[in-house]
C-alpha cells in the first residue's frame, strides 16, 4: 500500500482490539528464526500504538500472550518474556509523555517476577493518565476471565453486597479487567485466521469483524486506517434494524 485512506477523526471506534497473529509465519517464510519474528512484530505494534494514541483512540487493546501460549517451546516463551522487559523498558517513558493509561488484561501473578515487577510499575506510573486506554492481553485467558467475574458475584452474593436481582450484564462487565471501558467496536485479527482465540469474548459481543491476510510483522499504518475506513462505512445493527455509523456533521 502507497497510500493511506483517509478516516474521519471524529467518527473513530471507541475501542479496537488487535490479535496480532503471523510472527511465526513471517519468521518462517523469512528464514529466521521464530523470536526475530516476535521482534519484528514489536516494531509494529509501536506505531500502531502511536498511531492510535495521536488520533485521539479512546481505548486499544492487545493480544499479547495467552494463557495457551505457555505451551510453546520453552525457547520462544523464554524470548517472548524477554521481548516483554525490552519493550516496556524501552517504550515507557513515550508512553507516560503522551498520556497512555497502561493496563494489563490477565493474570500477572502467573508471569515471572521480572515480567510481574515491570508491568505493575508500568499500571502504576500511568494509572492516572487521561489519553489511550493502552490494554495490553499477557497471561490472558477470555473464559478464564468470565470465570473469575462469575466468583467474584458469587462472593458479593453470599457477602449480601450484591443481590440476585442485581446480578444482569452490567454487573460481569463491571468484574471484568476491562470494567469502565466501551464494549470492543472492531476486533482486527491478522494473517488470514478467521478466530478470536478465547480473547475478549464479552466484550466483543457486537464488534465488527477484520482479518486481513497480512502476517503482523507487515501490519502497517495503511493497513490500520484501511480497516478503520472500513468499519466507518459498515453499518451496526446491534440485533436489530441498521444502524449507520453518526457522521461528523
Amino acid at each position: 500500500m502507497n497510500q493511506t485512506p483517509a478516516i474521519d477523526l471524529n467518527r473513530l471506534p471507541r475501542h479496537i482490539a488487535i490479535i496480532m497473529d503471523g510472527n511465526g509465519r513471517w519468521a518462517k517464510r523469512n528464514k529466521l528464526k521464530i523470536a526475530l519474528g516476535h521482534r519484528a512484530g514489536t516494531e509494529a505494534l509501536r506505531e500502531i500504538i502511536r498511531c492510535s494514541s495521536d488520533m485521539g483512540m479512546e481505548a486499544l487493546s492487545l493480544y499479547a500472550f495467552s494463557t495457551e501460549n505457555w505451551n510453546r517451546s520453552k525457547a520462544e516463551v523464554d524470548a517472548l518474556m524477554a521481548l516483554m522487559l525490552e519493550f516496556f523498558h524501552s517504550e515507557i517513558d513515550e508512553l507516560d509523555e503522551k498520556n497512555v493509561r497502561i493496563t494489563i488484561l490477565g493474570d500477572k501473578s502467573g508471569l515471572p517476577g521480572s515480567q510481574r515487577l515491570v508491568l505493575e510499575e508500568a499500571e502504576a506510573r500511568t494509572r492516572d493518565h487521561t489519553g489511550l486506554r493502552l490494554n495490553i492481553a499477557i497471561n490472558y485467558g477470555g473464559r478464564a476471565e468470565l470465570a473469575l467475574a462469575a466468583r467474584q458475584i458469587a462472593k458479593d452474593v453470599a457477602e449480601g453486597s450484591l443481590t440476585l436481582e442485581q446480578v444482569d450484564e452490567q454487573a460481569v462487565a463491571d468484574r471484568l479487567f476491562t470494567r469502565g471501558l466501551p464494549d470492543v467496536d472492531m476486533l482486527i485479527r491478522t494473517s488470514g485466521e478467521k478466530r478470536l482465540s478465547n480473547f475478549l469474548l464479552f466484550q466483543c459481543a457486537y464488534a465488527e469483524f477484520f482479518f486481513p491476510k497480512v502476517l503482523w510483522p507487515d501490519f502497517t499504518l495503511s493497513h490500520y486506517c484501511e480497516a478503520i475506513a472500513e468499519y466507518q462505512g459498515r453499518s451496526r445493527r446491534f440485533g436489530g434494524r441498521a444502524e449507520t455509523l453518526p457522521s461528523s456533521d
